[in-house]
């Protein structure tokens, strides 16, 4: 089998590697950072130059027609440079969302803004109670005339402090934990009744809670079939996941290198510490952890390539194992790079707390193992 990454693919991967060696250092992260908005617009307007937003959308809507692999592509390399431009809330939910469960109508109006680099989106999925359960949902929708009304709170919405439009997950009918009765609306984030309270996560990535009162929607806001909209989140959510793993791969990778070029100068007792063996079988370790990681990911992206459905135990077993590894790796990173390894102005600690953020998203090890389980049983 060939593992080989296309022409295309390469250039895409080169390009956004010379973009954070380039433009994106530790410095100008920290910078955007620290700003009012969290994210660059004129790093975002490059991206949509460059045809990276492009990548997972049909070429009739000015899109690559690129397929899973393109997208962990991108992941990966964005992960490398702990990019905060709300690539993943935008293209792969948002974008995401339209393309699977929108009209014709609805796609051609929507996805061409997102290549464009005209908008920025947001999935607001997370209820406060609902945790890692998709279908526990208290936001409803009621009809009103020929559209909807629109109440409920969605907490933890990754990008829904600078997003001008939401998808939202809310209930047209059914009870709270019912998987049936649920739909998703396209929602003006400006809309009146619509409130943000925004705060930033430990990993520099920013997020909001929002809360919906009263908000009125046309017909049209519906995205897809009502009351079906959980099969359509659940197909979204297995990409999401090899997205993220994708990213955490590349992740991983980086603090392998980082921590290996320090053991090389970091001397003590006249001697470099690499050069003792006791830590040499530890880089080893996290070398293995690091390239079991990019194996399942593979599996993952050949099955989810072939047949969606077919992935969808590997997808779990893929998120335990990145669980895993992740706290392997940045774990041995911090121990051996002493104690800076724990202060704010080494990024060492900023690779380890986008790893922690990326396991409690779509659900941690504990839950997809679970999830494994049942899917193995039956299967």
């Amino acid at each position: 089998m060939n593992f080989d990454f296309s022409e295309e693919q390469q250039m895409v991967r080169d390009s956004i590697a010379r973009f954070v060696q380039d433009d994106y250092d530790w410095d100008t992260r920290k910078a955007i950072v620290a700003s009012d908005q969290g994210m660059s617009r004129d790093n975002w307007q490059l991206f949509a130059e460059l045809g990276w937003l492009s990548i997972p959308f049909a070429e009739e809507h000015g899109g690559f027609g690129g397929n899973i692999v393109d997208l962990s592509v991108v992941m990966e390399e964005l992960g490398k440079g702990l990019v905060v431009e709300p690539y993943f809330p935008t293209v792969v939910l948002f974008g995401g969302l339209i393309k699977r469960a929108g009209s014709e109508a609805q796609q051609a109006e929507w996805l061409p803004r997102i290549i464009g680099g005209e908008l920025l989106g947001a999935f607001a999925y997370v209820e406060r109670q609902s945790r890692f359960a998709l279908n526990d949902c208290q936001t409803n929708a009621t009809k009103s005339g020929d559209g909807y009304v629109l109440n409920g709170e969605k907490v933890v919405v990754f990008n829904g402090e600078q997003a001008d439009h939401l998808v939202a997950l809310a209930r047209t009918s059914g009870d709270q934990s019912d998987s049936d009765g649920l739909s998703l609306f396209v929602v003006d984030a400006a809309a009146a009744g619509v409130d943000k309270m925004s705060y930033a996560m430990m990993d520099g990535q920013r997020v909001a809670n929002i809360t919906f009162k009263d908000v009125s929607l046309s017909a049209d806001a519906l995205l897809g079939e009502e009351g079906a909209a959980l099969s359509v989140v659940d197909a979204l959510t297995d990409e999401a996941i090899i997205a993220l793993s994708a990213e955490a791969v590349g992740i991983m990778g980086v603090l392998n290198a980082k921590t290996l070029e320090y053991t090389k100068t970091r001397e003590q007792f006249g001697v470099a510490i690499g050069s003792y063996q006791a830590l040499q079988h530890r880089m080893v370790d996290t070398m293995m952890a690091y390239e079991q990681s990019k194996s399942l990911l593979f599996k993952a992206l050949c099955e989810y390539k072939q047949d969606p459905a077919m992935a969808a135990e590997t997808v779990h077993a893929l998120k335990v194992l990145i669980d895993r590894n992740g706290k392997h790796v940045f774990g041995e990173a911090i121990q051996m790079h002493g104690g800076m390894g724990m202060t704010d102005e080494l990024d060492i600690g900023h690779y380890a707390k986008r790893l922690m953020m990326i396991n409690t998203t779509f659900g941690d090890a504990t839950y997809h193992r679970n999830r494994y389980i049942e899917t193995a049983y039956a299967a």
